[in-house]
């Protein structure tokens, strides 16, 4: 089974981004996503930047798939749309259906993101006839939804697997608005908070992190106890969401399970002296997101 690197979520300097992705370069992953997949605003690397890392990886022997933005608010983010989409030698993800539909009539292969929220076997196979080679359930999708759906022939499945959840996205920034700023002026704050800024309860209990426009699990999301559950789901990779800190071994971790030189009882120990918070694998059990129970079914 591969390993994916999934498209950084956070805001980073352009130092600590290129450093990140040069690091990955040698880490045990087969894919790696890149490009901005959160806000707009931004621009510490543009597309050429992207694109020069993409082909650094590429050399480096990763499949590089280029991500783009789930949600469109203007000219500009179009016009980088239609670049993306259009580069002519990367994979693209598409987080839209703009996205998909600007792929499709390229006829360009490409890989359904999971902001795309496909939950039933027509939109998937939709999407497998539209050029998807490859998608990302939902995150909200448990095991027995996965189960059940009839993944088209010629189309992979790629499941997030590790970090914190997206969950949802808004033309408000809330990490502007914590500071009293506007989105226009929102004065990059983002880039104080690389693992996102952490929203509790009255009560003081974790509950959501925001991350500009995206909202995000308070709890870290994992299955590195639960991969032994996969066994006839026909999944190809597993998705690792990227974090700030310790990722080098996190993926190191996970290449070991499936290796089978780590034991799936050990994982919860070792991995949540990594996380940037309490573990979480509720969703994937048809329960609350945030719920946690540590051990493998059955």
């Amino acid at each position: 089974m591969k390993l994916s690197l999934g498209p950084l979520l956070y805001y980073w300097s352009r130092e600590d981004t290129l450093v990140f992705f040069e690091a990955a370069a040698s880490w045990p992953v087969d894919i790696v996503h890149l490009g901005e997949a959160v806000c707009s605003r931004r621009h510490l690397l543009r597309l050429p930047d992207w694109l020069d890392l993409a082909g650094r990886l590429a050399d480096a022997g990763k499949e590089v798939v280029l991500s783009t933005l789930p949600l469109i608010e203007s000219e500009s983010d179009l016009k980088t749309l239609r670049r993306i989409t259009g580069n002519g030698r990367f994979l693209v993800e598409a987080n839209d259906f703009g996205a998909v539909r600007l792929l499709a009539e390229a006829g360009a292969a490409f890989v359904a993101g999971p902001t795309l929220n496909v939950y039933n076997p027509d939109t998937l196979a939709l999407l497998r006839e539209a050029g998807a080679v490859r998608w990302v359930p939902p995150v909200e999708m448990p095991r027995e939804m996965l189960a059940a759906m009839p993944v088209p022939e010629g189309m992979q499945t790629e499941l997030f697997a590790y970090g914190r959840l997206p969950l949802a996205f808004s033309a408000r920034c809330f990490t502007a608005r914590h500071y009293n700023l506007q989105k226009d002026d929102c004065q990059f704050k983002c880039l104080d908070h690389p693992d996102g800024l952490a929203l509790d309860t009255r009560e003081g209990e974790t509950f959501l992190t925001l991350n500009g426009i995206q909202t995000q699990s308070g709890k870290v999301m994992s299955l590195a106890h639960r991969l032994g559950e996969l066994a006839g789901l026909k999944v190809d990779c597993l998705r690792l969401s990227p974090q700030s800190r310790h990722m080098d071994r996190v993926v190191a971790l996970f290449r070991g399970l499936l290796d089978g030189d780590i034991a799936a009882d050990q994982a919860p120990a070792r991995l949540e002296r990594l996380m940037p918070g309490q573990p979480c694998d509720g969703y994937w059990l048809g329960e609350a997101g945030m719920a946690y129970r540590g051990t493998a079914v059955g």
